[in-house]
């Protein structure tokens, strides 16, 4: 339990900056979220406290942590893009240029490719997963519901905001 403390004091400690450094559009910047991500990575491995033999099986984890946050940034900057030209229009302008069958295609092509980014970071934690110590689970597991949590709260702050 001191690990998580110790581990969620490290990530307020990284995101405050963040939260204020965030660009006037409302949102981080591509290094920002290359620092908040940096804490992530630091954060779980300081809770899950590898030993030796376990730290071999870390770097194919990192990578995949990486790449997901990396194409979570560019499905956002995809989001701006095209959300950009539809401010200037009112609500029926924006409902009538729509089509839906690319809607759909292009949102099944983003949740195949969040999938996909998903199946390999469980790939990746498979063969530490299994070295873990069952402490190491529990720690795992804790930090895993109280991210959960933060992401939830997150998302409900954001509807709001939006409403």
């Amino acid at each position: 339990m001191k690990a998580i403390a110790a581990g969620l004091a490290a990530l307020l400690v990284a995101v405050s900056p963040l939260a204020h450094a965030q660009t006037s559009t409302g949102r981080l910047s591509q290094v920002d979220m290359n620092a908040l991500t940096d804490a992530r990575i630091v954060i779980v491995k300081a809770t899950l406290q590898l030993t030796p033999d376990q730290e071999k099986y870390w770097p194919p984890i990192e990578q995949a942590i990486r790449q997901r946050a990396k194409d979570r940034q560019e499905r956002l900057e995809g989001v701006v893009e095209r959300t950009e030209g539809r401010a200037d229009r009112n609500p029926l302008e924006n409902s009538q240029n729509r089509n839906p069958v690319e809607l759909m295609q292009r949102r099944a092509d983003i949740l195949a490719q969040r999938a996909a980014d998903l199946k390999k970071l469980a790939d990746a934690w498979q063969p530490l997963f299994q070295m873990l110590t069952p402490d190491q689970k529990q720690r795992m597991a804790a930090l895993t519901i109280v991210a959960l949590r933060d992401v939830s709260s997150a998302v409900e702050q954001r509807r709001m905001q939006d409403y």
